[in-house]
């Protein structure tokens, strides 16, 4: 799995195994730290001082601003209604569908094996339980936990 050369990679980026991660086309910030089988998309970014754990997926359209925390096996997906093929039978191409995009604001942090859907705003130094389902907005500062994440408590 290799790092493109269309990587910008900030300055003291961490990337503890780079021969076992797929990064393309995305921008990681200053001093962020990148797990072993993790993937970043093009047209992705990473801000400074992240700590991305081993085994996410970030996907095109995904903006994590500065200090997130991502834990491991984290899921996100760019694309609400996504399909295989057109109504024709045909197979789909990056013209066939937008991308939706996703914001995970500073401080916040978001445990393993979670999911985020598309088109969600993850607020300032919230956190995302583990396993949680992330449907909608996360505002600041606060806790959503289970299946359909809901809101645990206020920081």
């Amino acid at each position: 799995m290799p790092i493109a050369e269309s990587v910008q990679l900030g300055e003291g980026v961490k990337i503890f195994h780079p021969d076992q991660v797929n990064l393309y086309g995305c921008i990681i910030g200053d001093g962020t730290r990148i797990g072993s089988f993790v993937e970043v998309q093009k047209n992705s970014r990473i801000g400074a001082r992240c700590k991305i754990s081993s085994h996410t997926f970030i996907c095109e359209g995904v903006e994590i601003e500065d200090e997130v925390f991502v834990g491991h096996g984290v899921m996100f997906t760019n694309d609400l209604y996504p399909r295989a093929t057109n109504a024709d039978g045909s197979p789909q191409s990056e013209a066939d569908w937008n991308v939706v995009k996703t914001l995970v604001r500073r401080g916040a942090s978001i445990g393993s094996n979670a999911t985020i859907l598309a088109g969600v705003t993850i607020g300032y130094g919230a956190l995302v339980g583990a396993g949680a389902i992330v449907t909608k907005d996360v505002p600041d500062r606060t806790i959503v936990a289970g299946p359909a994440a809901v809101i645990v408590r206020q920081v």
